[in-house]
């Protein structure tokens, strides 16, 4: 009996080598698969350069500085200003940029209240001709500013679609600085991929 017993557990204690074989081979899959898995995942958490490499239709946001020289020259009313009785102002502006964008500009601007007493507005549009951090064209910028017990409001931004040549796709505000009555800019823009560096 006990003999018989003895035969019956070296049985099934005899493993097929085909059955050793794929098990062998389930365990490496399995072990390649979890390593994977992991891999991606800590590629996800830690954000690899592959995972971070923009595309090439990705926009940067670039910041252009410099001082600039305005000359604001008053102009006679017209039809739809000119009348004695209305308190708007027309002004002809021709600036030249400098630093990271160097070219001039020349525009008309639309004003209105009392700037004495402090409250007035204006709106104004310029066409600026030059160089932008290295691409040569030009664009147009709207103005819109507001005064109000003093205090300020003032947006400046490209006008949608009039990049021309190496500025084509421009977008982006611009900031006017005054301090100790030097006049300075920031501008925030964009540019299509194919014109960045």
């Amino acid at each position: 009996m006990e003999a018989a017993l003895k035969n019956v557990r070296a049985e099934k204690s005899t493993v097929h080598p085909a059955c050793s074989r794929i098990r062998a081979h389930a365990r490496i899959v399995a072990s390649l698969t979890l390593y994977a898995c992991l891999a991606l995942i800590a590629n996800a958490q830690t954000g690899s350069p592959a995972a971070k490499t923009p595309s090439k239709d990705t926009t940067m946001t670039l910041r252009a500085t410099g001082p600039f020289d305005p000359k604001i020259t008053p102009l006679p009313g017209d039809d739809a200003t000119g009348t004695a009785g209305r308190n708007i102002s027309r002004y002809a502006l021709d600036k030249q940029y400098h630093g990271d964008l160097e070219g001039a500009s020349k525009g008309e601007m639309l004003g209105g209240g009392d700037p004495a007493k402090g409250n007035a507005g204006y709106v104004a549009i310029e066409q600026v001709t030059g160089t932008l951090d290295g691409h040569t064209g030009s664009f147009a910028l709207q103005h819109i500013g507001a005064m109000e017990g003093g205090s300020y409001k003032l947006s400046v931004a490209v006008v949608p679609d009039s990049g021309t040549a190496q500025l084509t796709g421009l977008s982006g505000t611009l900031t006017i600085i005054i301090a100790n009555g030097k006049h300075s800019y920031t501008f925030e823009y964009t540019l299509p991929a194919q014109h960045t560096p």
